[in-house]
């Protein structure tokens, strides 16, 4: 078994979803008493944060960049960056490093593509649903058209990713909220819709909407699983 380098803390809320989705995926592939062989890095994110809205990208760049080289250090196999938005600095912390980085983009892509998903919607921060580092992955690299929310509609999927579910408050007007920009991604066209921040998930899942949903944190997940043990 490959040993699965985690960067994360951004939020730890979501990192705790990342780490308890691998070992299950573990266990289920070999059973028994086996969990998945893993080096986890956690950052303070509200240094992250503070710096993210700054605009000083090459800082957190910086940052994760030597939390990296510890993780690799510690002998992992393969990196998970586990974020979106942090994947903005991707390439700096892969050119920081010797293992390979797992990009939640490309894993989401490919699920998508098997399902035949053609157009489809990103729900993220601003910066995942705004800049192109995310967006144009899946468009040039993928052939996938992405809808994003409208200016006001992305204000409030922005607000509430780090007013509430990175601080792990769950509110079902924010619920409400979110299924209401879900039914306006579909109506404009959008086959299914990508939970693109990995706090999403803590608060809309398949059984609240009809629009397929794909989690990126259950997605990137389950695509290290497979490499770990491949």
């Amino acid at each position: 078994m490959k040993t699965i380098g985690l960067l994360g803390g951004m939020s730890w809320e979501s990192t705790v979803s990342y780490y308890q989705a691998i070992n299950q995926g573990v266990k289920q592939a070999l059973g028994g008493l086996h969990s998945a062989k893993v080096v986890l890095h956690s950052v303070d994110f509200a240094e992250i944060e503070a710096l993210q809205h700054r605009g000083e990208w090459d800082e957190t760049g910086r940052i994760l960049s030597e939390a990296a080289r510890s993780v690799e250090a510690g002998g992992a196999d393969f990196l998970l960056i586990c974020t979106n938005t942090m994947h903005k600095v991707a390439d700096q912390i892969q050119a920081a490093i010797d293992i390979p980085i797992l990009h939640i983009a490309d894993a989401t892509a490919e699920v998508l593509r098997q399902d035949g998903i053609q157009r489809v919607g990103l729900l993220g921060t601003r910066f995942t649903m705004e800049q192109p580092f995310y967006r144009s992955r899946l468009e040039d690299h993928f052939g996938i058209e992405v809808l994003v929310p409208d200016e006001s509609e992305r204000d409030d999927v922005h607000r509430i990713i780090y007013s509430e579910l990175c601080l792990g408050k769950i509110e079902s007007s924010s619920r409400s909220r979110y299924l209401e920009i879900i039914a306006s991604l579909q109506q404009r066209g959008a086959q299914a819709v990508i939970l693109g921040c990995t706090e999403i998930a803590l608060l809309v899942s398949p059984s609240d909407t009809t629009t397929p949903l794909y989690d990126t944190t259950a997605i990137h997940a389950a695509r290290a699983v497979r490499e770990a043990l491949s």
